[in-house]
């Protein structure tokens, strides 16, 4: 249990100084492959909780879900088009989360982050934080010769033309983060039909297999691929990959 001199330090590094942004900062990155989304939500609250009482370092989750509905905080069930019933026939799960966003769908080939940071230790605000997140994927796509760019008014996410590439929810709780960005590297986009997605009626889905003339390598190097890009636009210079054991005990505390 942290004393009060832990909570007082806590709450210094709580405390934006413009020092920090020049000091060599690390990231502890976890690759977790295909995860359940429950189980997800759970680990980031944990994470979130810890990271709060500076117990654990700014994180970053890595992975995938099972085909997986999700309804943020704003509850717009319109925009599920079809029943839970239905959505269990194809396999797929719906839950309902404090995000902030539209109804979206997470799912294999996807690639998802899940940053458990604090925005008061590098000074930002909330808009910045998802623009932020937006140029994290705008950089991705970039490098398979794709020009994405962050949505106009009333549009949320990461679009190439009118078509949608990567969608953002956060929240955002005493300073630290949770939830964030999916960004489509080659999703089976039937599955956005049984939706309205991020409810904007209008505009499509796309992935980066459609949208880019080049081959693209092994998921798991996309997935790297966009942690740089996370870590290059947050300033972080230093990358920690969490070993195997480390993750290990975590999921026996959220079980």
């Amino acid at each position: 249990m942290p004393t009060k001199k832990q909570h007082r330090n806590c709450a210094m590094n709580n405390t934006f100084n413009p020092q920090r942004m020049r000091i060599s900062r690390s990231l502890e990155v976890w690759k977790m492959g295909t995860f359940n989304y429950l189980r997800a939500l759970k680990l980031q609250e944990k994470l979130g909780s810890d990271r709060k009482a500076c117990k654990i370092s700014d994180t970053l989750l890595s992975l995938q879900h099972p085909p997986t509905y999700t309804l943020g905080k704003r509850r717009t069930d319109h925009n599920l088009l079809v029943s839970e019933h239905d959505l269990k026939n194809i396999g797929a799960e719906l839950h309902y989360t404090q995000r902030g966003g539209d109804i979206t769908f997470h799912g294999p080939h996807q690639a998802i982050l899940y940053p458990i940071i604090s925005l008061r230790d590098i000074g930002l605000g909330a808009r910045n934080y998802v623009e932020k997140l937006e140029l994290t994927m705008i950089e991705l796509a970039s490098l398979y010769g794709v020009k994405a760019r962050a949505g106009q008014k009333g549009e949320t996410g990461v679009w190439v033309g009118d078509r949608k590439i990567g969608a953002i929810g956060v929240r955002i709780s005493s300073g630290i983060t949770s939830h964030g960005l999916a960004f489509n590297i080659d999703p089976d986009l039937s599955y956005f039909n049984h939706i309205v997605p991020c409810g904007i009626a209008d505009k499509g889905v796309t992935s980066l297999r459609r949208e880019t003339d080049m081959l693209l390598p092994a998921e798991e190097v996309i997935h790297e691929q966009l942690i740089s890009c996370f870590a290059k636009v947050f300033g972080f210079s230093n990358i920690v990959w969490k070993d195997n054991a480390s993750i290990i005990s975590y999921n026996q505390i959220i079980e």
